[in-house]
């Protein structure tokens, strides 16, 4: 299936939340070893633009997170193009500590975010951070930025026009941030669709990441929130990194 965005600033198309336009999306995370159960509340606006509702891509991600929670504690992690901010606030009920990002110019986007961060008593700017970055700029939020260990996205490659301007962005990262890496879920919309000229480009390399046990902990089968559609995972490091780790074998 493929991915129709709409033209023009769809952020300042976003029709008034009303009783029936908005409802609280709950996603369950337990574990079949332990008595470990975390709901997550995430507010969807139904007649939004695309950042208020939570994709495929994004529980697929939270799921893959959660089977990894023991990891996740303490370390700094960033979501990139963070919509409803699912993945991220995971990693922060996980004891994370997280930075959500979303588009500098969309300031309801960034302001649904926060809300989705009080939904699951989270308080920006206390427990959880929120931050206006736009993909391909180098503005001062960036340089900000604390060091990382992570960045994560969910379905962040949605539309060819963008692709370098992400890519852009997880490089200064990752340059900044020696050792991170990035890992993200992606919808397959179209074979001709394609990343990897850009990571050559940038000295950036991708693996695939296995994911045929996503969601077994938890009892959850994943394709059922794919909904039919194809989704990878993928995790993006320095090609530099790659050859060191290559030189010491």
């Amino acid at each position: 299936m493929r991915f129709h965005m709409k033209s023009g600033n769809d952020d300042n198309d976003i029709v008034a939340a009303t009783a029936c336009a908005e409802h609280i999306r709950k996603f369950v995370f337990t574990s079949s070893h332990a008595a470990e159960r975390l709901e997550i509340k995430i507010p969807e606006l139904l007649q939004g633009a695309y950042s208020f509702y939570t994709w495929p891509c994004a529980p697929v991600l939270a799921h893959f997170l959660w089977e990894r929670r023991q990891t996740l504690a303490g370390k700094r992690i960033l979501e990139l193009g963070s919509g409803t901010a699912l993945p991220g606030i995971l990693a922060a009920k996980c004891k994370a500590h997280v930075v959500l990002t979303d588009n500098c110019i969309l300031p309801k986007s960034l302001a649904h975010i926060r809300k989705s961060c009080l939904a699951n008593q989270l308080q920006p700017g206390v427990d959880i951070d929120v931050v206006g970055l736009s993909w391909g700029l180098l503005l001062n939020s960036v340089f900000r930025l604390a060091p990382l260990d992570l960045i994560i996205a969910a379905d962040c490659f949605y539309d060819p026009s963008v692709f370098e301007d992400i890519i852009v962005s997880v490089a200064f990262l990752l340059e900044r941030n020696c050792g991170a890496k990035f890992i993200f879920t992606y919808q397959e919309r179209s074979a001709d669709w394609s990343i990897e000229a850009l990571l050559k480009k940038w000295k950036l390399q991708a693996l695939p990441i296995n994911m045929d046990d996503i969601g077994k902990e938890s009892g959850v089968d994943v394709l059922e929130f794919m909904g039919g559609h194809t989704i990878h995972l993928l995790e993006i490091t320095r090609s530099e990194n790659i050859a060191i780790i290559n030189t010491t074998k």
